[in-house]
């Protein structure tokens, strides 16, 4: 019977055709051909004694049988996936930490800081997982993470780390050459950068909102420029092209060491719901690693910061 069973690749392609009902697609996920994909699926059938799929010249189905086994392939894919993600654990020891965490997060905050972890803590090794994907602790091989959200995470504790102000920044450059920022109104003359983000009826703040907590109702917001990232709408600001709005905790760096400063002290709150958390298995709640590593981020999102809520146009 073992002898009849498809492999893991023949599972894997099983499992991406049925999902997507489209051999082209389910290529494209897995780095095959169209005809690959099809040629799989034929020797699976061809080895169970099955059709799995019902082809036409425009669409596939999946059979009675087809359904069996996908259903069978995704449970059985998925039970391999979080097996090798605990093996993989166990086998690194208890001396490393892997930490998931975006782009952002880790070049314009964490990483200015880690050093002092790492002097702290010296027995463990800390290694870095860089993706926006959130990752599943169940099947990838990661033991905590800072991730942007509610919070609110099933089986996962979350602790709360900061909240987002939002606030206008530029390069000293910009503002010594190009025309005076004496109050908001004088932004109209600048080139205003900021990023578009909305989820669960939440809105980034934007340079029409930003405008409007000034006192200003009749801003033009035609000529901004809409970034995809923070991160794109900060580095404008490196480069002297624009005035951006960015969040204060991912420019405090920029801000204390002088290549960024802030025209005006106006910073708006994102929504109290959305925050970054620091975030791990509740089953992992006691590992001294994880206990050490929280201990020490908490204590640093905690000191003191200048308050970027503060209102004041003359504080250059």
């Amino acid at each position: 019977m073992a002898r009849l069973l498809p492999g893991t690749r023949a599972l894997r392609t099983l499992e991406a055709a049925a999902r997507h009902l489209n051999f082209t697609r389910a290529a494209d996920e897995l780095g095959l051909t169209p005809a690959a994909v099809s040629h799989q699926i034929k020797e699976i059938e061809d080895q169970l004694g099955l059709v799995l799929f019902t082809r036409t010249s425009r669409t596939i189905r999946l059979t009675e049988a087809g359904t069996v086994l996908f259903d069978a392939a995704t449970d059985a894919l998925d039970l391999l996936g979080r097996a090798v993600s605990r093996a993989q654990k166990t086998a690194r020891g208890t001396a490393l930490l892997k930490i998931t965490l975006d782009a952002q997060f880790a070049t314009k905050w964490l990483m200015r800081r880690v050093d002092d972890f790492r002097r702290q803590r010296p027995g463990i090794e800390l290694r870095f997982d860089i993706s926006y994907e959130v990752r599943d602790f169940d099947r990838d091989d990661v033991d905590i993470g800072i991730r942007f959200g509610t919070g609110k995470y099933p089986g996962l504790y979350a602790d709360r780390l900061f909240e987002n102000i939002i606030t206008p920044v530029c390069s000293p450059a910009l503002l010594r050459s190009g025309p005076p920022l004496k109050e908001p109104r004088d932004l109209f003359q600048h080139t205003l950068a900021h990023i578009v983000w909305s989820r669960q009826g939440v809105t980034w703040p934007n340079w029409r909102m930003w405008m409007a907590a000034a006192g200003i109702d009749d801003f033009d917001d035609s000529r901004t420029i809409v970034f995809g990232s923070s991160s794109d709408a900060v580095q404008a600001a490196l480069d002297g092209n624009a005035v951006a709005l960015a969040d204060f905790a991912m420019v405090a760096n920029d801000l204390s060491e002088g290549r960024l400063v802030r025209p005006f002290a106006l910073g708006i709150k994102v929504a109290p719901e959305f925050a970054y958390f620091l975030v791990y298995p509740v089953a992992s709640a006691n590992d001294a690693r994880i206990v050490a590593f929280k201990d020490w981020i908490l204590n640093e999102v905690h000191k003191p910061q200048p308050d970027p809520t503060r209102r004041s146009w003359d504080e250059l």
